[in-house]
């Protein structure tokens, strides 16, 4: 088997340690006289703030000098600069490179309003490269696997930038897309690993469980007749959720790894058989900071800091922003990883969009679907949540739809409900009402699982 690391491994022991501060103001310096100087919006939010790059030699600095940014935010900047240009002039006026310099456009899922776009240039891609291989590699995966790709090709960086990444870490990329169907894709499955075997596969956590409930009807064997031995998991915090990890573990006999960012900024699990967060492998080329969901204050990253995620990307012409709230909420952990691996570790709470509150709890669906996962097979692990009224605020109860699993009678169903309502109780403070569902109902998604129903919508 070909070792050949990706090209900066040198970086992997200064993660998280202060050899990686003056790497990381470098690339700082260097990027804001790039925005200064190449990019009439960043130039103008400068002279704004009466600040010059040079100023800025910390990350204290940024902070205090530049308010971070929502999505809204950045939509709106970039509209500034529409004028005669047009939206040729929006992006030429926010990024330090011209339209002739991109070569690839991606956007959000759009999962909680209009999808964002967000560019590569060539030396982006290299970037998204370089941090995606750093994941591959802590996940176990070498040059000259074979691995099934199986994440939404349409859009997504994690789509067909994603097969470009694995044939450029010298994987053997089979590029099934989720958009395949999971009944083409297990097919496929069962006859390559037959021909050469199947290593790895990238997918969504959600569409891992799916797969898992669809491989016996379709291949007449669970999915550990097909000998993968990684699954690389990201787009969502399922594979974060110890019930879920679990349970993708078990369904194709395989390690599970979690992996989350945005364009070049990411991070990734380890290989230990407790979850303990997703290592920030990229604080070389980004800036990661917390804030209050609420309040935008800082709050100092240190062991256990809770807050809303903020991203300053460095090096990257494609995807320019400064102090940018990505919508994540996290716990970072500053302790040594017993997995030996450095970088400090992001375990993702949920979204700041999702965020709901009854009777002045908050509760996010991430947190509700670990719960449910708890209690598999006496349910499916699928739920919605029904809103009656626009969130965040939720009248209590909290209105559950949930699978019941297969063989489990009506006369079982209110003591399971009981149960269910006292570990949600327990765990996250609230005691939902329950709606029973037949297993099978409720849609699954190849993509990111939507598990709100918005039942106000419907009036």
């Amino acid at each position: 088997m070909n070792e050949r690391p990706y090209w900066n491994m040198k970086i992997e022991p200064l993660l998280n340690t202060p050899d990686i501060i003056p790497i990381q103001q470098k690339n700082m310096q260097q990027t804001l006289e790039d925005l200064y100087h190449n990019a009439p919006y960043w130039r103008k939010r400068f002279d704004e703030l009466k600040v010059k790059p040079e100023q800025i030699k910390t990350t204290d600095d940024l902070a205090s000098a530049f308010p971070p940014l929502t999505k809204d935010d950045v939509r709106a900047a970039m509209m500034e600069f529409m004028g005669e240009a047009g939206p040729r002039g929006a992006v030429e006026g926010f990024m330090p490179a011209s339209i002739s310099d991109l070569v690839l456009m991606c956007t959000t899922s759009g999962t909680t309003g209009e999808p964002t776009p967000y560019f590569f240039t060539q030396r982006d891609l290299e970037l998204w490269y370089e941090s995606i291989s750093r994941a591959f590699w802590r996940a176990g995966l070498r040059p000259g696997m074979v691995v099934i790709h199986a994440m939404a090709l349409s859009m997504f960086a994690a789509g067909v930038p994603g097969v470009q990444a694995l044939e450029h870490f010298g994987a053997l990329a089979i590029p099934m897309g989720a958009e395949a169907g999971s009944e083409r894709l297990l097919s496929f499955a069962r006859l390559y690993s037959a021909l050469i075997g199947i290593d790895g596969i990238v997918c969504t956590p959600s569409y891992a469980e799916y797969l898992i409930e669809k491989a016996p009807e379709v291949i007449g064997d669970s999915l550990t007749s097909i000998g993968i031995k990684v699954v690389f998991c990201g787009g969502e915090p399922g594979a974060g959720i110890p019930e879920v990890r679990k349970k993708i573990m078990e369904g194709f006999g395989a390690k599970v790894f979690d992996a989350m960012g945005m364009g070049p900024i990411l991070w990734a699990s380890c290989d230990h058989e407790e979850y303990q967060g997703m290592h920030f492998v990229t604080e070389d080329t980004c800036i990661l900071e917390l804030v209050d969901p609420e309040t935008k204050e800082c709050i100092p990253v240190e062991d256990g800091a809770e807050g809303a995620i903020v991203l300053t990307p460095l090096l990257s012409k494609g995807l320019s922003v400064i102090r940018h709230i990505v919508g994540d909420v996290a716990r970072i952990e500053t302790s040594p990883c017993p997995c030996g691996k450095t970088g400090k570790r992001v375990r993702i709470i949920g979204r700041v969009d999702d965020m709901l509150k009854v009777k002045g709890v908050m509760v996010y669906p991430a947190a509700i679907d670990g719960v449910i996962a708890s209690f598999v097979p006496r349910v499916t692990g699928e739920f919605r949540i029904v809103l009656t009224e626009p969130p965040p605020r939720v009248t209590p109860p909290l209105k559950l739809k949930v699978e019941y699993g297969e063989g489990i009678s009506e006369e079982e169903l209110p003591a399971l409900a009981k149960e269910i309502a006292d570990k949600m109780h327990d765990r996250l403070r609230i005691r939902p009402e329950i709606q029973w569902v037949p297993p099978k109902t409720l849609e699954r998604s190849v993509h990111k699982t939507r598990f709100i129903e918005k039942a106000y919508e419907k009036k």
